[in-house]
């Protein structure tokens, strides 16, 4: 449960790191108010860390071939739902979405990578002093 919620953190921080590159890279992206950003990123970190395991099962079951896709499928799920579900938040057009998905992907995959890291050594160093 533990490691349930510190993987969900860091889905919460990647997302949110994600979605305020992708509003500011994209002319088509938009997120209306500071609080829309942190409720966008809390249900898209949410649905990540519930579907990317989902997902992973499936592609490791019925198409090895695909197991590079996960994280692309499940931001770009993620995006959608999140987009029923808040007003404050849309993507104009085909190619805003799917440039959305790849910079949200690519900010949120590097920020997961750094992000643990980083708490590491804080705690690290924290523990030697």
């Amino acid at each position: 449960m533990i490691r349930f919620l510190i993987r969900t953190a860091v889905y919460f921080a990647s997302a949110l790191i994600g979605i305020i590159a992708a509003d500011v890279i994209l002319s088509g992206f938009h997120v209306d108010g500071a609080i829309t950003y942190l409720v966008v990123a809390i249900i898209v970190g949410l649905l990540q860390a519930i579907l990317s395991p989902i997902f992973r099962r499936v592609a490791e079951r019925k198409a090895r071939a695909f197991m590079g896709g996960v994280g692309l499928v499940t931001t770009f799920v993620s995006l959608v739902l999140t987009s029923l579900f808040m007003g404050d938040f849309s993507m104009d057009g085909v190619t805003t979405w799917i440039l959305s998905t790849l910079v949200v992907w690519l900010f949120t995959a590097i920020a997961a990578f750094i992000l643990p890291l980083l708490l590491v050594r804080k705690a690290v160093a924290e523990r030697r002093a």
